[in-house]
């Protein structure tokens, strides 16, 4: 591949939240090329998995796996195949489980993830976290799990008792989800969370204000930005928002559409 091809991919996605992500698959996938191997990324975002996509097909020689530990998770491993390699990648994924006292302590999602990043590792490291009230089933790098037993003694105030998981115990992620019909003012950012989300338009514009809410999985910047069918919403602590389509307009001048809010 040429200097100019892999400038023009890094390019394509400078300034966005997945150009540090882009820069180093780029990197990985030209090693995978010459060695004629595979190689392993961290957990990547959806937006991040768009990315080893994208460059995958512009290389060539490449085919692209995923995994991220169970059936449905949100964080996957990308391995970066040549094409012709004959083995199977091994994807180094492992669970570890944080138990603790559920008549003391109420943790959230948020509360693990900031105990284990603490540690002081890289976000890529870690995959899903699947929370209940009394413990956490965190998805790692298997190269870090020891690290993690050993070194996870608290999240928050709450003393926990952490130790290695099984993945085949996973359960495949159901999602719950809720069909929406709406009409809307127009096909702002602001107007569809506030729709699908059932909140008002002006606290859905706060929640973009305070970077809660992301468009394709990058955080909105403006609330006057539009969204097309197929556009993906993100909210944190709400879960995600499809626009499965849009409808044209009503007599009144609304904007008809069809949601579809996953839990």
């Amino acid at each position: 591949m040429s200097q100019d091809t892999k400038d023009k991919l890094i390019r394509f996605y400078k300034g966005t939240e997945g150009e540090d992500a882009a820069v180093r698959m780029v990197d990985l996938a030209l090693q995978a090329i010459k060695s004629q191997k595979y190689k392993l990324t961290g957990f990547l975002t959806p937006f991040e998995q768009e990315i080893a996509g994208a460059i995958a097909n512009t290389l060539g020689s490449l085919k692209l796996e995923f995994d991220g530990g169970f059936d449905g998770a949100e964080r996957q491993r990308a391995a970066f195949c040549h094409e012709d390699f004959p083995g199977t990648p091994a994807f180094e994924i492992a669970v570890i489980d944080a138990q603790w006292n559920a008549e003391f302590a109420r943790l959230s999602h948020r509360d693990v993830l900031g105990s284990i990043m603490s540690l002081g590792v890289e976000r890529e490291h870690i995959g899903d976290i699947i929370a209940t009230k009394e413990m956490a089933r965190i998805i790692v790098d298997k190269k870090m799990a020891q690290y993690f037993v050993d070194n996870l003694t608290h999240i928050g105030d709450s003393s926990v008792k952490v130790s290695l998981g099984d993945l085949s115990s996973i359960a495949p992620k159901e999602e719950r989800t809720k069909d929406i019909r709406a009409t809307v003012a127009s096909l702002r950012v602001d107007s569809i969370a506030a729709a699908g989300f059932g909140m008002s338009r002006s606290k859905a514009a706060d929640e973009i204000k305070a970077e809660k809410i992301k468009l394709n999985w990058q955080t909105v910047k403006n609330a006057s930005q539009t969204i097309k069918q197929g556009d993906v919403l993100s909210m944190r602590g709400r879960g995600r928002l499809e626009v499965t389509e849009v409808r044209g307009q009503t007599k009144k001048g609304r904007t008809a559409v069809m949601l579809r809010r996953y839990f």
